[in-house]
């Protein structure tokens, strides 16, 4: 059977112009988008139950923009006035960028690394007497906390939010070519709503080792990982695959 329908278990792109829709388009594609998974913010209870306190941090260290958010939320929701000698650690440029939504960008606060917890903690060093705060989803790869540990980073984690799976149930009778995820909590949501799931002709793409690997854990059979050296978006990994496999069709 050709591949003919796929389903992206992200939220459909914003605006006119996305890979995705290029790919059906020049394939002939029915392309749909549906998140398998969404995030929840912990409550205020649930947070002061973590004993973190706030006001005894000077710095925080932010690895998304989803971290960002809770932060202020968390802050507002406490009754916590952030302080104006509050500095910012971004795992990435773009995420210092990104806190100009709350706070005025003054360079002698907000400093960023190039992307990875690595290249941070070389900024990290040369603010040692900082104690610092690093909110969280529950989730966190442990390379993050212990990439600090091992460098004698003195800071705090909190969980701020969660991924947690998202309400299929419409989706129990439909059916698709291709099933195509970027995390492992896609791949949990998949199984959360539908215990019963048999892959049988079902392809499915992962992005990413750790959603490869989840897909395998769960005895699943994985036909397609991106990125390749041939194709380093997902797009580009599914083009490949669709053509090939609809050739011999």
């Amino acid at each position: 059977m050709a591949i003919k329908t796929i389903l992206v278990s992200q939220p459909k792109p914003e605006g006119a112009k996305s890979p995705y829709f290029d790919l059906a388009e020049k394939h002939g594609l029915t392309i749909d988008f549906r998140p398998f998974i969404h995030i929840e913010g912990v409550g205020a209870q649930e947070f002061r139950s973590q004993k973190v306190d706030l006001k005894a941090h000077s710095a925080v260290i932010f690895t998304s923009k989803t971290a960002v958010d809770h932060f202020f939320r968390i802050a507002e929701e406490t009754r916590f006035e952030v302080p104006d000698t509050m500095k910012y650690f971004c795992i990435s440029e773009a995420i210092a960028y990104y806190l100009q939504k709350y706070v005025a960008y003054r360079k002698r606060k907000i400093f960023f690394g190039k992307q990875t917890i690595e290249e941070l903690v070389d900024v990290l060093k040369k603010h040692k007497k900082e104690k610092f705060l690093l909110p969280c989803t529950d989730i966190l790869r442990d390379k993050i906390p212990l990439t600090l540990e091992e460098n004698n980073i003195d800071f705090s984690k909190t969980v701020l939010y969660r991924t947690v799976a998202s309400d299929l149930s419409d989706l129990e009778n439909v059916s698709y070519d291709m099933l195509v995820f970027y995390s492992p909590g896609g791949i949990e949501s998949l199984l959360k709503n539908f215990p019963d799931f048999k892959q049988n002709g079902t392809y499915i793409a992962a992005f990413g080792p750790t959603t490869a690997n989840a897909i395998v854990k769960n005895n699943l059979r994985l036909d397609l990982h991106a990125p390749q050296p041939n194709a380093p978006s997902m797009t580009g990994a599914i083009e490949n695959f669709v053509k090939e496999h609809n050739r011999k069709k």
